[in-house]
């Protein structure tokens, strides 16, 4: 079909035909390529922009929950370690930004070239090198991938998934880890774990090509490899002081539920940009329809993981549990993120309730195995993570049971045997846990010097 695309082109055609047949079917066939192309590219333009914008407006959803860890730490944890939460989850999030760039974006999508293995074999280690952008002001000719998206915008998408791997460890082994080890282990898991992994799936690595694994924004890939690395850590480090004592499990209430609270809306709002820009295209008129569906789908999930959860603890306890509550819908937010496009609305429910239930149980089961989680990372993000995995089977025909289960556990064992082994040489040489005086007193004076309620906490 022809596009004319201005008005004098548009005349054209009728001038020639008023001249005489013979004349109006040679310029249609000398304007037609011409005209074709530019409508073509055109086209192109409009899915560039569209796709670079997904990613950029997803990019900073994504952002946004750096900030939603960050309260949600501030609130769950005790007023005198609040301040420790806060520098953690800025510098954690710096880091990442200056590993992604330098070692971990190339690692992660190596585009062909891999160090160990190939595209047609199954890669395994990416490229080595640092991150680069486009030329500054180039037109579609410098594009790096013209009939895609900008370089620059997909970086900043994915720098946003790495740092929230390491968000996930920050609130499990909060108020008794050192604050360097912690960010030089930080360092380890945006700069090279994460994205090794990642590559396997999403850089078309083995996982990919040999094992069809499905797995849409990161059920495993981002939230069940920042739970392995913060099981690694936990198992390392050693619960609080006092926390289990004759065979109990000592509450320790937290500074600030209206805090955490905040943290977990926002953290739910930051979740469609999470979830709804993995649809990685925004060109045409089904990939926006996909989108539209992947955002009621995740908020879907998260109303059921909440509700759940409030179901659940109300039955167990006979009085609802906020921090529960607040848990169950993130729980639903890690189950759904596998799969958030193929369920229906009710599917998509479900899933997030059966990952309600998960976390309502898991919790006190990792207080009976004497595992410390503060902030109960690890239910949400791990053994949800783990099941969004295997829910994709009951949606998406494409998924196979061997194509999901093998990649979570080679994920799995990946993740936990780096990371542990990371975590004993990081207590072997420089220790990760801060001594007792230190711990009772809190971290915020004895690390920091500062406090972040310098008005309502002793000095």
């Amino acid at each position: 079909m022809t596009h004319w695309k201005t008005p004098l082109a548009g005349l054209l055609p009728l001038a020639c035909l008023m001249a005489g047949p013979t004349l109006a079917q040679e310029a249609a066939e000398a304007a037609e390529p011409a005209t074709f192309e530019a409508g073509i590219a055109a086209a192109t333009d409009t899915a560039f922009i569209f796709n670079s914008l997904l990613f950029l407006i997803g990019g900073f959803l994504v952002f946004w929950m750096a900030a939603g860890f960050a309260m949600l730490e501030a609130g769950l944890v005790r007023s005198k370690n609040v301040a420790m939460q806060c520098i953690k989850n800025v510098s954690l999030f710096s880091f990442a930004g200056l590993m992604y760039y330098l070692i971990g974006y190339k690692l992660m999508y190596p585009l062909g070239n891999w160090s160990i293995g190939s595209d047609e074999t199954g890669g395994y280690i990416g490229a080595i090198g640092v991150a680069v952008l486009e030329a500054v002001g180039v037109g579609r000719d410098g594009a790096d991938d013209y009939g895609y998206a900008a370089t620059s915008s997909d970086f900043f998408f994915q720098l946003m998934f790495a740092a929230t791997t390491a968000s996930i460890v920050s609130g499990t082994l909060a108020e008794r880890i050192k604050l360097w080890p912690f960010l030089i282990f930080t360092i380890l898991l945006t700069g090279v774990i994460y994205p090794i992994q990642a590559s396997w799936k999403w850089g078309g690595g083995f996982l990919d090509s040999q094992w069809g694994f499905l797995d849409f924004a990161g059920s495993t890939v981002v939230h069940s490899v920042g739970g392995w690395a913060a099981l690694a850590g936990a198992l390392v480090l050693g619960s609080r002081i006092g926390k289990y004592k004759d065979g109990r499990t000592i509450p320790m209430p937290g500074s600030n539920l209206t805090l955490a609270t905040l943290g977990t809306f926002i953290l739910w709002m930051g979740w469609f940009g999470f979830n709804g820009a993995s649809q990685l295209a925004m060109g045409t008129v089904g990939d926006v329809i996909d989108i539209g569906r992947i955002f009621a789908n995740t908020n879907a999930a998260a109303a059921g993981g909440a509700i759940a959860a409030l179901i659940f603890t109300q039955i167990l306890y006979r009085k609802p549990d906020l921090t529960m509550v607040l848990n169950g819908a993130l729980a639903g937010l890690v189950s759904i993120t596998a799969e958030p496009l193929t369920p229906t609305l009710g599917g998509a429910t479900l899933i997030g309730m059966v990952g309600g239930v998960i976390v309502v149980f898991a919790v006190p089961m990792l207080d009976r195995m004497k595992i410390d989680d503060v902030v109960g990372a690890i239910p949400v993000h791990l053994f949800c993570g783990i099941w969004g995995t295997i829910a994709v089977l009951f949606t998406n025909p494409d998924a196979t049971l061997a194509g999901q289960i093998v990649p979570i556990v080679i994920v799995g064992l990946f993740t936990f045997a780096v990371s542990l082994v990371a975590w004993l040489v990081l207590k072997a040489v420089m220790g990760i846990r801060v001594d007792e005086e230190t711990e009772v007193s809190g971290l915020d004076m004895a690390e920091l010097g500062m406090e972040a309620y310098p008005d309502f906490t002793p000095s």
